[in-house]
């Protein structure tokens, strides 16, 4: 095989495999609410944390699922997928999936506070 023909095979598997591969508006959520969570648990000092074990196990994580089932937005583009956050009725990116992992951005951290006090808030 000459170098065109392989490399015209590896860019065919790639985009099988990404496309494959594409993480679902599901495991999307999963990491927005589990980083969110964590968000939470930061915000709080570290008298606050027993508190904020009992609020979670009470209603914490309903209203953190409540919250990312109104407000993340998955986009699919096949090969990859933006998350994106509604906030303030603009969509604010803040994460790429792509090949089955989901990496979020440092703009939830700078929005952190925002999203934190509307949970809060719930």
């Amino acid at each position: 095989m000459n170098k065109k023909r392989i490399f015209a095979l590896v860019i065919i598997v790639t985009v099988i495999a990404a496309i494959w591969t594409n993480p679902k508006k599901e495991q999307h959520e999963l990491v927005v609410k589990e980083k969110a969570e964590y968000l939470l648990k930061n915000q709080l000092g570290k008298k606050e944390q027993s508190l904020f074990d009992i609020g979670m196990q009470l209603f914490g994580h309903n209203a953190v699922e409540d919250f990312v089932s109104k407000n993340v937005v998955v986009e699919n583009f096949y090969l990859f997928s933006l998350t994106k956050i509604k906030w303030q009725g603009k969509d604010n990116p803040i994460g790429v999936g792509a090949f089955g992992k989901i990496w979020l951005s440092s703009k939830i951290d700078e929005k952190a506070t925002e999203i934190i006090d509307a949970i809060k808030n719930n």
